[in-house]
């Protein structure tokens, strides 16, 4: 039996990538029993093998092969004894191979089916491919990453695939559980990454942001709220945007003779001043000065150098499983969630344990 506050939910997972398979990891991190439906042969082209895909940790894997009469039913006998079920084909796709949500909930009306799209399950688009970076441009999300004068800044693929697709497929798939009915949980990139800029819409229509780029508080317009070069080439954040943090940031700096720090029109001068004083000491020097006061200011780590950090070490925010480094899970919970219960599985690897433990034959 596994441990955590999810520990009596059974999930099956038809087998994707990106965000679909992340947040059947979040379930399982909490304690799930997580079943991924994989196909017959390796895994991805576009992920690492499948015995170092860290998203399906603690997951176990069965063959299937959903072209199959027999895999569709193998399915659905699954379906039958789980909680949850998680896709991420393109509409229209899972009802084709016969395990859309009319067959599922016939077998199982209280299920929760949770459906992970770009573009979501209707709308012009909604057969049509994408990817993070064409579902953060239809959002106006992507045109408001960069400087001024620049183009748009990819933000790797966190902010759609996982800030507004992963996350928000958990947060509907428990609110779901919580109604206590079966019901089919239509989670589109395109919804949660307009979501998540709600603030900026409410920034925009107060008057308090410019629809451009890098000419705002947040978005690198402000001297005080940006990233600098140091002497050895590598890069300090600052985010000292309240006046007692910005006086610590200043102080520290040793500067004097500044412009007021709202000053707007002065704002490139007060940039000048910083990037010169940001040059004069290396990052880990800069790092030493400022660490522990309330100026806000950190060095910009590495993957690698995060592990490392004493912040996070101390935290635990990484860990090591059998030898391997990753985020630890989260968020946090006063009754403490276990390690995740084990490493990537290869694809079929549970497939008999599975279904004997479930009662399939």
């Amino acid at each position: 039996m596994r441990d955590g506050p999810l520990r009596d939910l059974r999930v099956v997972e038809l087998a994707g990538i990106g965000p679909g398979p992340f947040a059947a990891m979040m379930l399982a991190d909490l304690g799930a029993d997580v079943v991924r439906v994989d196909r017959p042969g390796t895994g991805s082209p576009l992920g690492p093998p499948p015995a170092g895909d860290l998203v399906n940790r603690g997951k176990r894997s069965v063959a299937v092969d959903l072209k199959q009469p027999a895999g569709v039913e193998t399915v659905l006998a699954l379906t039958e004894r789980a909680h949850v079920l998680i896709e991420g084909f393109r509409p229209g796709v899972a009802e084709r191979l016969g395990v859309g949500p009319e067959p599922v909930l016939a077998r199982n009306p209280a299920l929760v089916y949770g459906r992970m799209t770009g573009w979501g399950q209707d709308g012009p688009l909604a057969a049509s491919a994408g990817h993070d970076i064409t579902y953060l441009a239809r959002t106006g999300t992507l045109h408001a990453l960069g400087r001024a004068g620049g183009p748009p800044q990819v933000p790797v693929n966190l902010l759609g695939d996982y800030g507004g697709g992963a996350l928000y497929l958990v947060v509907g798939i428990l609110a779901a559980l919580r109604g206590g009915r079966g019901q089919v949980v239509d989670a589109a990139i395109v919804d949660g990454a307009a979501h998540l800029g709600l603030i900026l819409h409410s920034l925009l229509g107060a008057g308090l942001w410019r629809d451009e780029r890098g000419v705002n508080l947040l978005d690198t317009g402000a001297p005080f709220y940006d990233v600098y070069e140091t002497a050895d080439g590598r890069h300090v954040a600052v985010g000292a945007l309240e006046p007692r943090f910005y006086a610590e940031l200043v102080a520290r700096l040793g500067l004097t003779g500044l412009p007021e720090q709202y000053d707007v029109a002065r704002w490139p001068v007060l940039r000048e001043r910083f990037a010169a004083a940001f040059r004069e000491k290396t990052r880990d020097e800069w790092a030493a000065l400022f660490d522990g006061t309330d100026a806000c200011v950190a060095p910009v780590l590495s993957l690698t150098e995060a592990r490392s950090d004493p912040h996070l070490t101390a935290r635990g925010t990484f860990l090591t499983l059998r030898g391997v480094p990753q985020p630890a899970p989260a968020p946090r919970l006063s009754h403490p969630v276990p390690a995740p219960a084990g490493p990537p599985p290869l694809p079929g690897q549970h497939t008999a344990e599975v279904l004997r433990e479930w009662g399939i034959g």
